[in-house]
Parts: C-alpha cells; structure tokens; sequence
C-alpha cells in the first residue's frame, strides 16, 4: 500500500486518468508504457512515505529533518503474534542461606556483566553479591560501613566499561569501584548538594554511564525554568559533559522547607539506546523522541491517547493505601497528618510511567491505570506514587510502530534489558525479594520479529 507523499502527489495526481487502463479490448501499447512509468515511481516513493506493511495504520513524515511516526491506538500485531515473557531464573529465598536473603533490593540494584553475571545489591543490608547466569552465588563484594570499598547508603549498581562495577553512595559521596574479579579499585567524589540533586541513573551494554542531575542546588532559590541535565560520566569517575538538558519534574514541591509530591504530576522519563543515544519524553503526553548521540532528534513517536481524569475515587483509594502503609511503619499520628497534607493530586494520569529500549532497538511503554480500577492484589505492596502503574506495556518497533501489550508478571519491576533478556525485581505475596530473568518470546512470524524487517 502506497500513502500519499506530498513530495510526488502533483506528480502522480494530474496522470491518474490518463493511466486508467481500458475496461475491455486489448491495452494500447502506450497505456503500457505508463503503466510501467509508474511503476517505477512508485517504487522510488521514499520509504518515509509509504505504509511497508498494511496491518500498520499509522503515518510517518518528515519535519526540517525529523522522523514524526504517528501511531494510532491499536498495534499491529495479530493474537498469533503476540509477544509474550517467559521467567527462567530466580535468584532468591525466605530462608535458608544467607547469600540468597535479601532485605530490599530496588530496581536499580541489579547490574549485567558481559558474561551473564549479576550483580544485586541489597539495599538493606548494603552487601553487593555476585551470581552466577544460573543463579548461584560466586561472592559477596560489600559490607555496611564508611571505610574503603564499603557502603553506607547506595541504592544503584552500573556497569561499566570492561566489566568494571561502579556505586554511587549517597551518604558518604563517593563513587566507588570494583574489578571484574570483585576487588576494590577505588572510589572518587561527587557532590550532589553542591552540583546538584542526583535523580537517577542509566547505563548500556556498552557501559555508558549516565546521571539525571537535577535543578535543585541546597541553600539557592529554584530556577524560574527549572531544566534537569543528563551528564555522562567520564571512566564513570567524575561528572563530564552534558548530553541534554529535559523539563525539572513537577511531582514535587517545597513549601517553608517542607517537601510535599503531586500525584501524577509530569515528570521526564528516558533511557539509554545501544548506540548511546537517548530515549526521552515527557510523560504528561503520549509523545518520546529518540535522540542521537551527537544530540540531534531523529524521531518523534505519538500514539493516539484519551487523557484519563483523576476522580475522586481514585484519589480515596490511593490515598487509603498509602495510609495504610505509612502506620504500618510507625508514623505517628502528627506524621500521618504532615504526610496527607502534604500529597496533592494532578487533574490527568499520566500518558505512561516508564520508557526502556528492549530487545532489536524495540521500545517498551509501561502504561497506567487508574487507581480505583486496581485489584488489591496489584498495589499490595506499592510504596511511592511512580508505583501505581500496570504490568502492561506497550511495545514499538525500532522505527517507531505501535506493535502491541507485553504483560509482565505480578508485581516485576524491570531494571535491566539484555538482548532478549529482562532482570528485574519481583515481590512475592508477603514482600520478600527475588532477582527475576524473563526472557522474551517471539513468535518469529510476526511484525517486530527479528526474521524480518518491516
């Protein structure tokens, strides 16, 4: 199927009657002359312009250079195409051996080495151990402490160039390094209360190692147009070059030195692609750019999105479970006060929660759901409000077309896609931890597929 491409319509319009082919007798040589004439237009119709496969409805045109991929709200695969996950590794136990109990482990404490090893943190304990790609423990690199090559208050793991493991601490402002064999190799400085708020952290399979660095500098007025940075950390020692500068979320606020959270406020969400560029969009609209490594937007992807209301229904129901969860750990009662008062609601959900690059440059949408539509189930152990999101997400061909839904299992948090491989975090019923492997499972006869391009 050919889209009109405004580049050639004038080309093409003008001619149509003249290229009707007669409805009886034998075509004059001539109607077959341009009939063959536009067969070789068309198949010069640039591949911005055209539809490659007919179950995709979407349109893609260029602006000043840009990609624009406007996808509509239903995906292109077919329920013989589905892609679904498949969990083959569980690292974890409620007891047993110590090196397989984890207090906390938070999504961005697992790490991928080149050979399949992974790295956990746990949060609690602040131990960083090391497992086989089958799930067997090697070592344990870290202990709670002050000193060289312990922890006191780290809640990430990045890899690194050459398999080199890098953690940054909060409380003691180091980031510290470890060899592939599990030896400290020292640890250099970075000063969040001085360069800036550190907001999170992404890394590559190539070992890029970036920081989101916030607006917010302690003891300075905030910003009238308040921009995050996204740095690069050079040899993930010292904070080097800024990659691009993306809107300061509005899911916070101070007021009187007081720091209150807007539910469902914007916020910007990104990755880290392969080659080193980046994925990044503001979640308030259904709207992501991929964004080269030398900083230029090669293309915008929409999808056609019904803003959902925030009801009042579903601000009782979050509100109940978060009071729930803040007397079961002890606040009391002037706490619990500042606490509700301190949360506020937006008007709209947000378009989705997160954004990852999956398996073939694919990309993976969470999606959100309305609070009062959640079963019990789903939100038992939801602590913050960027954990009200669904286990549905939408996937994107490397170009940018809406393909479908991949659910992940209950209570999974991805922190890590390698290749067809997904490590995360997973929660049983009464909230232990477990380090999970999925892999994906294609069907190897659909769009997205790595047995054809589109």
């Amino acid at each position: 199927m050919v889209e009109s491409c405004p580049a050639l319509e004038s080309h093409l319009e003008p001619a149509r009657g003249a290229l009707s082919r007669p409805t009886g007798g034998k075509a004059s040589s001539g109607v077959d002359l341009w009939w063959l004439v536009l067969l070789i237009l068309v198949s010069l119709v640039p591949a911005a312009c055209r539809r490659v496969d007919s179950g995709w409805t979407g349109t893609v045109e260029d602006s000043a250079g840009v990609t624009i991929v406007r996808n509509p709200a239903t995906g292109m695969w077919r329920p013989s195409e589905e892609w679904t996950v498949d969990e083959e590794l569980r690292i974890g136990a409620v007891e047993g051996e110590p090196a397989y109990e984890f207090g906390v482990v938070l999504p961005g404490a697992i790490a991928v080495d080149s050979h399949r090893q992974i790295y956990v943190l746990d949060s609690q304990a602040q131990e960083i151990r090391l497992f086989s790609g089958e799930g067997e423990h090697i070592r344990t690199l870290t202990a709670k402490g002050n000193g060289p090559g312990e922890l006191a208050s780290a809640r990430d793991l990045l890899m690194g160039p050459g398999d080199t493991l890098f953690v940054p601490d909060w409380r003691t402002q180091r980031m510290s390094r470890f060899a592939p064999d599990g030896s400290f190799g020292g640890d250099s400085r970075f000063w969040p209360r001085k360069e800036g708020l550190s907001i999170a952290f992404r890394t590559n399979g190539s070992g890029l190692i970036v920081e989101q660095v916030g607006s917010f500098v302690y003891g300075t007025p905030e910003p009238e147009n308040p921009r995050d940075a996204l740095v690069r950390w050079a040899s993930g020692r010292v904070r080097s070059d800024t990659l691009a500068l993306v809107p300061t979320g509005q899911d916070t606020y101070q007021e009187g030195g007081f720091i209150g959270t807007v539910w469902y406020a914007p916020v910007p969400c990104w990755d880290l692609t392969e080659d080193g560029g980046i994925l990044f969009g503001m979640n308030d609209q259904y709207r992501f750019r991929l964004i080269s490594p030398e900083g230029e937007v090669d293309r915008i992807v929409t999808r056609a999105y019904e803003p959902r209301p925030v009801s009042d229904r579903d601000i009782e129901r979050a509100m109940s479970h978060m009071e729930d969860r803040w007397k079961r750990m002890g606040a009391s009662p002037s706490n619990m006060t500042r606490l509700v008062q301190a949360q506020h609601f937006s008007e709209f959900l947000p378009a989705y929660q997160s954004l990852y690059e999956g398996p073939s440059g694919t990309i993976w949408v969470q999606k959100t759901k309305p609070p009062s539509e959640m079963a019990e189930d789903e939100t038992l152990w939801f602590t913050w409000p960027s954990d009200w999101a669904t286990q549905d997400w939408d996937v994107f061909d490397a170009e940018g077309r809406y393909l479908g839904v991949v659910t992940m299992p209950p209570r999974f948090t991805p922190s890590v896609f390698r290749g067809d491989e997904i490590y995360g975090v997973a929660l049983d019923e009464v909230g232990v931890s477990y380090v999970v492997r999925l892999r994906v499972v294609r069907t190897g006869r659909g769009p997205g597929d790595a047995s054809g391009h589109m």
